[in-house]
């Protein structure tokens, strides 16, 4: 298997190219998002794969023994764009600054004659990222990114809050608050709002998730609970054992998240449809890193594989006999999108 390279993938020229623009035409990025051609409904089918790609902006960038790779930006938007090259992913969950990054590639393909890779897709921006990790305020989350309005004001599809609750912080209480006026205020733009709630615990300076099935069913009660409705709410949570008691602790629609990267997706997708299987309202996935950084692995294989459990309902071992099948799929077609791009004048 040849290791995915991510800058053979997308070259420097096309990061020089976003550049100029945001020097030369700032407001390129909110025309893209506002002509952009958004879906007509959230999830055609009742289910949603989502890529989850805002983790830089809370201090988090370690891979596996590389502390910084979530921080090239070159690499990371370049296996974004590739998992975006699937038919069964959704769309991306980022911060504004990754957004407009995509927006303005978005719009140097089409200006060069290429297809326009977001429209169609969802774009859900993070709002809360405020709670760095390893800060001495990580459990106080204030939204430091765009407000609901400006969601609304850009075209975007909704939006993801961070909840994180920790028995001995009272920074969650605040964080709670800020969580409920946020989703308050979507309701009222009709917009969608992701509220990934983990129950923590304190260990030494480090904040732990608990990935029980009493911790998650709990704090499902709280989660829904939010706001002055949860009619355009979703619940990004882990998987555990017993997930048909977490799941049936509300009836609001859930999406699972994923976690650190082990460089093997494989355990992923076997929670991503063990998931699925124990309750109805559990739609989908929204995850990040281990779609994003699967080893040497082609991010276009991970991403398909999970699309195709939630999408087309495979099984885990259809998904992964059908690997061979991806890897490598049009990627050279990409390339020479980014071609184009670069041998245009800005």
């Amino acid at each position: 298997m040849q290791a995915f390279l991510d800058h053979e993938f997308l070259p420097s020229a096309a990061l020089a190219r976003i550049t100029e623009v945001r020097l030369t035409d700032k407001e390129c990025s909110v025309r893209a998002a506002r002509t952009r051609k958004r879906r007509s409904t959230l999830t055609p089918d009742g289910r949603l794969n989502i890529l989850a790609a805002d983790h830089p902006a809370r201090r988090i960038t370690k891979v596996g023994d590389d502390p910084l790779k979530m921080a090239d930006r070159h690499g990371l938007l370049a296996r974004i764009v590739r998992v975006l090259q699937s038919d069964v992913v959704d769309g991306v969950m980022a911060t504004m600054d990754i957004l407009e990054d995509l927006l303005i590639l978005d719009h140097l393909i089409r200006e060069a004659g290429g297809p326009a890779f977001l429209d169609d897709r969802l774009l859900i921006v993070s709002l809360n990222r405020g709670g760095l990790a390893g800060a001495s305020w990580e459990m106080d989350d204030p939204v430091t990114g765009p407000s609901p309005a400006t969601c609304a004001t850009l075209n975007l599809d909704g939006a993801k809050l961070l909840l994180r609750i920790c028995d001995e912080e009272n920074s969650s209480l605040r964080t709670m608050l800020y969580c409920a006026r946020a989703i308050t205020e979507m309701n009222a733009l009709s917009l969608t709002t992701f509220l990934e709630a983990l129950p923590v615990v304190k260990n030494n300076d480090n904040y732990r998730v608990v990935k029980t099935t009493e911790a998650l069913a709990k704090i499902v009660g709280v989660a829904s609970a939010l706001g002055d409705s949860c009619r355009y709410l979703w619940l990004k949570l882990p998987y555990c054992e017993n997930y048909e008691v977490v799941a049936s602790a509300t009836t609001l629609p859930i999406l699972l998240l994923g976690g650190e990267s082990v460089g093997d997706a494989t355990p992923l997708l076997r929670e991503i449809s063990a998931g699925l299987s124990a309750g109805s309202n559990v739609r989908g996935a929204l995850v990040g890193r281990n779609v994003l950084y699967p080893g040497p692995e082609d991010p276009l294989v991970v991403a398909q594989a999970a699309g195709s459990i939630i999408h087309q309902n495979s099984t885990v071992e259809e998904a992964l006999d059908a690997q061979e099948s991806w890897r490598g799929r049009d990627i050279n077609k990409m390339a020479g999108y980014f071609h184009s791009v670069t041998s245009q004048a800005v």
